[in-house]
């Protein structure tokens, strides 16, 4: 009988709308040096105008006008197995993400900000995978996505309370190409889309009612739908022609929306934070299809500082949204596309796109060279993780007969951040 490995490798594009360089699903535990440094926190922690994507009712804290500008070397080193076969590296194992953000002080209420942001860029290359006649080899699928978000953050202060509001004005591009099954290259260049959402923050300073150091904050982010052109239900016709799915999917993948608190208390020299967030997966295009789970996200973040220089580090965790699928009609999400049971959707997912990295070991530090100009760094550590899940392993196209087995993905990331700021 002559079998052929299913096409495994699409699904990277298929389930991920955000980033492969992602850590909490598929983001970035957060944008910034300073807040990389200490777990990802900043919803209640002010760190000037790096605060404008994070909570944007923090930029209230610049004395007059402040500029950061840097970017984070994100290194993912992924592997995976389909069945029986070899674990094969994907070749795509370095991103360069950007980030600059602006702030200004108007009067004693008003304060605005302008930013910059890489928060998406995903990447696989299993071009140099081997291949036999019963080893795809990943279908030698290369990816690229970006996202890359511009925002204006408009922030108001009275007394202990701020309130901020920023437009967003997100890019995206999305190109998927692979080998299919029975050897045929699929593929349609590259789509690009152009989305506004918006985020909400605010924060309140219990000072004044005699708790010093004390900061509750509050955000809330907006969905962002993107639709990328003829690439998801291009990349998903071959499976439509195999009768796995009934259609092809929607070129439609959405950024999630998110809610999130967080706490931090300050005494002399010591700032300890702590934020929680939620990702919700399962109320957005693309991801519910694929029966992503809601992330609850938890981080915590310690800093001493002193007069020129500062010491952070932090913990992240969050439970990938990633679970197995039993078979059956019974747990097919909406959508429909698990015609071949949950087996398929647990291939896209595991193999498509590993968002399982789920604890992150963070540190950084500032130094600021004289009251204008510092630097900051930041290094961020997720530990290995293994997830194994029954997935199609293998397809007979004279027949139509799937094969089932478990399948295993591999995961670590490591990541160093920079930035400079100037005040004036």
């Amino acid at each position: 009988m002559n079998n052929r490995i299913l096409p495994v490798g699409i699904g990277l594009s298929i389930v991920t709308s955000s980033l492969l360089y992602a850590t909490n699903g598929d983001n970035l535990i957060a944008v910034g040096a300073k807040s990389r440094g200490m777990g990802g926190t900043g919803i209640a922690i002010s760190h000037g105008a790096e605060s404008a994507l994070v909570n944007p009712a923090l930029i209230t804290e610049v004395a007059n006008t402040e500029i950061s500008f840097g970017g984070t070397v994100f290194m993912p080193e992924m592997s995976a197995r389909v069945g029986q076969a070899p674990y094969y590296d994907s070749d795509a194992n370095m991103n360069v993400i950007p980030e600059v953000s602006i702030a200004r002080k108007i009067n004693e209420n008003w304060f605005i900000g302008i930013g910059m942001w890489g928060t998406a860029g995903m990447g696989v290359d299993y071009r140099n995978a081997h291949t036999d006649p019963m080893d795809s080899g990943n279908m030698h699928m290369v990816t690229n996505l970006q996202l890359m978000q511009f925002g204006v953050p408009i922030a108001y202060k009275y007394d202990s309370i701020s309130l901020a509001v920023t437009p967003i004005l997100q890019y995206g591009a999305l190109d998927i190409g692979y080998n299919d099954f029975m050897g045929n290259n699929v593929g349609d260049g590259i789509a690009q889309d152009l989305v506004f959402g918006y985020s909400l923050g605010a924060t309140y300073d219990f000072t004044q009612d005699g708790i010093d150091g004390f900061i509750v904050g509050m955000v809330y982010k907006s969905k962002i739908d993107m639709d990328y052109s003829n690439q998801l239900s291009k990349a998903t016709q071959p499976f439509v022609d195999v009768g796995i799915f009934p259609a092809p999917m929607e070129n439609h993948l959405e950024q999630p929306a998110e809610v999130g608190v967080g706490l931090s208390y300050k005494i002399e020299n010591h700032t300890i934070a702590f934020d929680y967030r939620q990702i919700q997966w399962s109320d957005a295009k693309g991801y519910k299809d694929f029966a992503w789970e809601d992330q609850d996200v938890y981080a915590f973040g310690y800093e001493y500082s002193e007069d020129n220089w500062a010491v952070r580090a932090g913990y992240n965790y969050a439970e990938n949204p990633l679970s197995e699928i039993q078979s059956g009609p019974q747990v097919i999400p909406a959508g429909g596309y698990a015609m071949a049971g949950g087996n398929a959707l647990n291939l896209f997912n595991l193999l498509g796109f590993p968002a399982t990295a789920e604890e992150h070991y963070t540190i950084g530090g500032t130094y600021e060279f004289d009251k204008e100009f510092s630097i900051d760094l930041a290094y961020v550590y997720a530990p290995k993780t293994t997830t194994t899940m029954n997935t199609i392993v293998g397809l007979n196209p004279q027949t139509g007969d799937m094969y089932t087995g478990a399948s295993s993905v591999e995961h670590t990331e490591n990541s160093i951040s920079f930035q400079l700021t100037y005040k004036f």
